[in-house]
């Protein structure tokens, strides 16, 4: 299988007002946004990314603008990475919400949260994972499992791959932040996902591509002793 960066999208104008706005059309990067996407390009141009999956909403287009600009690759637009389905909390302040009996399902107790005339959290995260294990095989099918791609996605879908991979009820993933811009990554093998990043706003990438298989040491298997660092591979 192959490694994924996951993306959040840039901050749009809608973070910056405290709007929840889910689906809603008109939502684009605000002006720190917009530095935000110029940025990456240094952060990540670099890489060796084969593929570039984004969520169907313009905020994550235009995050992923100056990237693909840059490798050259044309992004797949997968609805399966869109946006939570925020039904009537689609618009909505952030601080009228938290009033709600709902928001106290959302924070303590998510798997069982499902927004009014909308989808619940479970189904997002049911319909995230499918997707990005989906693009994963793809991915390595045609370029090697030792391939790169980048996913750009919104920041409770990624959290709920995020805490899938981790192998964590989902339940537990309001413990995990993922800000505007911030980069995680995760090495998909046949027996279990590795996370690599959380969460990472501007540290050096180049350790997230993935060495070649030490000799004796079956795919997918964990380094006993823990890892000796990206430039040493992966002996104990």
């Amino acid at each position: 299988m192959a490694t994924v960066v996951l993306l959040r999208h840039a901050r749009s104008s809608a973070n910056g007002a405290g709007v929840l706005a889910g689906r809603s059309e008109g939502v684009f990067l605000d002006a720190t946004g917009e530095g935000q996407a110029a940025g990456l390009v240094d952060r990540l141009g670099g890489l060796p990314v084969r593929s570039v999956v984004v969520s169907p909403l313009t905020r994550c287009r235009q995050t992923v603008g100056p990237l693909v600009a840059r490798w050259g690759v044309e992004p797949v637009v997968e609805p399966g990475l869109s946006e939570v389905d925020y039904g009537s909390w689609t618009g909505k302040a952030i601080k009228d919400l938290v009033g709600e009996p709902l928001w106290k399902v959302v924070q303590g107790h998510p798997s069982a949260a499902v927004f009014p005339d909308g989808e619940g959290l479970a189904q997002v995260q049911a319909r995230a994972v499918a997707a990005v294990r989906a693009h994963d095989a793809r991915v390595a099918a045609e370029f090697g499992e030792q391939a790169v791609w980048l996913l750009c996605s919104h920041g409770d879908v990624i959290k709920s791959i995020l805490a899938d991979a981790l192998g964590q009820h989902l339940d537990s993933f309001q413990r995990i932040v993922v800000d505007p811009a911030s980069v995680s990554v995760v090495r998909y093998t046949p027996s279990r996902p590795f996370v690599v990043r959380m969460n990472d706003c501007g540290g050096d990438l180049a350790g997230v591509v993935p060495p070649e298989p030490s000799a004796g040491q079956p795919a997918g298997d964990a380094t006993v002793g823990g890892t000796t660092g990206a430039a040493a591979g992966h002996g104990a």
